[in-house]
């Protein structure tokens, strides 16, 4: 599906414009796409975004009518002259990128991208690559919070009704499905994507008859191969579970099997341990039970303290909203690390929105022979790394703080070329490659920064080579 140009903010066109105008469209850049803080006040992040990233730029073009509505945009006189809607006509994204790819573990300073090109086409893209990574890390990052919570068990994303219009409940279901999510309710995710869909019934669905009983019998007799039956309408230990192991009872006797119950409201941690008790105790035992009701990670790590018995897990409006738990956007920025060949800085009052200039490589520093990731180094793009080096690598929020890694054992480039002249350079990344990318990259990550409270803060830190080219450009900066 094609993404249209109008994707971005006005600023990226009149800037646009200006280079037209003072024949800078010659000018070429590097910009950096990276977030200062990682979300939910966690300690890592899941990358995602960058598939749909790549097939936005592929198909990016001005259509006729969206030249047309830029010709009037501003009035009389009109904001954009035809000269420069004239070449906007012919105008491709035939630059470069670099990307991390989905489901890698990131954190914070480190660029998810390295975008290279023409100056005008870097501003074009900015807004658009801003919106896309910038959400789908946001609820990548959710679901694997919300995977690890559950002790790595099973998660639906059933939220689309509670998502940022129909296009963030796509983007939504995409990203939760990287981040850890086992399926979603979504059914065009389902089809866009081949993410299995999964869906119950609800509490209209067991009012629109005389009695529960006969709403679960219904629904037992109407999908028998796929019978999750809702046990809360009511009253969920003297009505719902009782009549659901009713139902259970009469699909045994014909060789069918329900498959679980769900559970909607109340204290779900007691409503589960009585529930699995009275399942197991009729002859049950593999009958899943389901919890749903404002589910986020905090609430899953309590309900298993407590003892709940909660089989899968159910997440809507926190999951797609990025909610609860600290939720926020990501805050992702896209600042300039290079014009025209030549390595730039900006400055700040604050030191987490200073940028760390130059083309540049992420290397993941691992230990124990590989098994546990140690730090990354922010490097400069021509910067080796190998087995059995020593690694300084600085914090650029307070060069005071360094980290020596004494003999790396193993060592890995983060960004990958998955664009050049404005083509993938390879075949597409699967979801499930992407899903099992997590997986493998949270079984590296020490336990202590996947907290949910208070994790530890995984190291990232500039190379002594990339310390000494910031210093440099301050230097000329305030001389």
């Amino acid at each position: 599906m094609k993404t249209s140009p109008l994707n971005t903010d006005l600023y990226e066109l009149t800037m646009m414009a200006g280079l037209h105008r003072h024949a800078k469209l010659g000018d070429t850049a590097t910009f950096d796409l990276y977030f200062r803080r990682v979300p939910f006040q966690g300690g890592f992040a899941i990358a995602a975004g960058l598939e749909t990233a790549l097939d936005a730029l592929e198909g990016l073009r001005f259509e006729e009518e969206e030249i047309a509505y830029l010709s009037a945009v501003g009035g009389e006189p009109p904001l954009f002259d035809r000269a420069f809607l004239d070449w906007l006509r012919d105008q491709r994204f035939r630059g470069e990128i670099w990307g991390v790819p989905e489901g890698t573990v990131v954190f914070q300073d480190e660029p998810l991208l390295r975008v290279s090109g023409s100056l005008a086409e870097c501003m074009l893209v900015e807004t658009m690559l801003l919106c896309i990574l910038n959400f789908q890390t946001l609820i990548a990052t959710k679901a694997a919070r919300l995977w690890e919570a559950s002790h790595r068990g099973s998660v639906i994303e059933f939220g689309l009704r509670r998502a940022q219009g129909l296009d963030g409940g796509l983007s939504a279901a995409r990203a939760a499905y990287i981040g850890g999510a086992d399926g979603t309710s979504n059914l065009r995710a389902g089809k866009a994507f081949g993410i299995p869909v999964r869906g119950t019934q609800s509490h209209a669905w067991v009012l629109s008859f005389p009695t529960e009983l006969t709403a679960f019998r219904a629904f037992a007799e109407t999908f028998p191969g796929n019978v999750i039956l809702l046990v809360d309408t009511y009253d969920v230990v003297r009505s719902g579970v009782p009549n659901a192991i009713m139902v259970a009872r009469e699909m045994r006797a014909r060789g069918q099997a329900l498959r679980g119950i769900r559970i909607d409201s109340g204290d779900l941690a007691y409503l589960s341990r009585i529930a699995r008790q009275m399942l197991d105790e009729a002859g049950f035992p593999e009958v899943k039970i389901v919890a749903s009701n404002d589910i986020e990670e905090l609430v899953i790590e309590e309900i298993i303290r407590n003892g709940g018995r909660v089989d899968i897990w159910g997440v809507g409006t926190n999951l797609v909203t990025g909610g609860g738990a600290g939720g926020t956007a990501l805050g992702g920025v896209f600042k300039m690390v290079e014009i025209n060949g030549h390595p730039v800085i900006k400055l700040s009052d604050s030191l987490e929105k200073g940028t760390s200039p130059g083309r540049k490589q992420v290397w993941r520093l691992l230990a124990n022979g590989g098994a546990q990731y140690e730090a990354d180094a922010l490097a400069l793009e021509n910067e080796a790394f190998a087995p059995g080096r020593d690694v300084l690598i600085i914090d650029p929020r307070n060069p005071l703080r360094r980290k020596r890694i004494a003999a790396i054992t193993s060592c890995e480039p983060l960004l990958r070329c998955v664009m050049r002249e404005g083509k993938r350079t390879g075949p597409r990344d699967t979801l499930d490659a992407a899903r099992d990318r997590r997986v493998e990259n949270l079984d590296r990550l020490d336990s202590s920064h996947k907290r949910l409270v208070n994790p530890h803060v995984y190291k990232v830190g500039v190379t002594q080579a990339l310390w000494r080219l910031k210093e440099e450009l301050l230097n000329l900066q305030t001389t």
